[in-house]
């Protein structure tokens, strides 16, 4: 049986954390016992952590970590780095806003031994026609760049063979803001076995998001650079 790591980065999520993790928390059921749902949770300042270790109490599978960054990026870097320490065989990861929908996890699974890389399709999006043009100028950027042509680069529904990410995580630097974006770039610059699936984006379901527009445009400024030194070193 294939072990099956979820991973999802948190951050005062109180609002959804409890039913995200419960909605989640079921994929790992007929999976191999070793399978883990893994929630990084560092620097929350609500309830997101209490409301993690009660429902830890009652379902030993769910793993909490807590010596990360505090930004998304390094959260999720430290996340595929446990995943693969621990012996993950698929890791798949999500955010814990409720953005994306468990039900469709399994089409993903399905194709686990066809690809190295399933990604999420957002084409329709809940959370606004701002992130959607982010969206767009990423994947424009990444042509420009690395020459290579995404639908979606930074969606946070991705169920990808453990060994391949091990072998493109070591590029990243710990605190890298852009860790999905960079690995969905790996894999359709090296040609990875890939494939992309639309995925339901639904509007967040509670509390407030930590990157706002002004946030996102400072961090890309930042990409730029960092997609230069980057390609640079492919």
């Amino acid at each position: 049986m294939d072990i099956l790591y979820v991973v999802m980065p948190a951050y005062n999520e109180e609002d959804n954390i409890g039913d995200v993790v419960a909605s989640w928390y079921p994929v790992l059921e007929g999976k191999d016992p070793a399978s883990r749902l893994v929630v990084a949770d560092a620097g929350s300042a609500d309830r997101t952590h209490a409301i993690l270790e009660e429902f830890k109490a009652e379902h030993p599978q769910l793993e909490i970590i807590s010596d990360t960054g505090k930004q998304h990026g390094p959260k999720v870097i430290a996340l595929y780095d446990y995943a693969i320490r621990n012996g993950a065989d698929f890791i798949f990861q999500t955010d814990s806003d409720g953005q994306t929908m468990p039900d469709e996890f399994d089409g993903f699974w399905q194709l686990r031994n066809e690809y190295k890389g399933i990604f999420g399709h957002r084409r329709v999006r809940g959370d606004g026609k701002s992130r959607a043009f982010v969206e767009k100028t990423v994947c424009f950027l990444l042509k420009v760049y690395f020459h290579v042509k995404v639908p979606d680069a930074n969606a946070p529904f991705r169920l990808m063979n453990a060994g391949t990410v091990a072998e493109y995580l070591p590029r990243l630097d710990k605190d890298y803001n852009l860790p999905n974006i960079m690995m969905t770039t790996y894999y359709a610059y090296y040609k990875e076995p890939m494939t992309f699936r639309e995925v339901t984006f639904r509007p967040r379901q509670g509390g407030v998001n930590s990157i706002n527009i002004p946030k996102i445009v400072k961090i890309g400024w930042k990409a730029l650079r960092d997609f230069h030194n980057l390609k640079k070193a492919m």
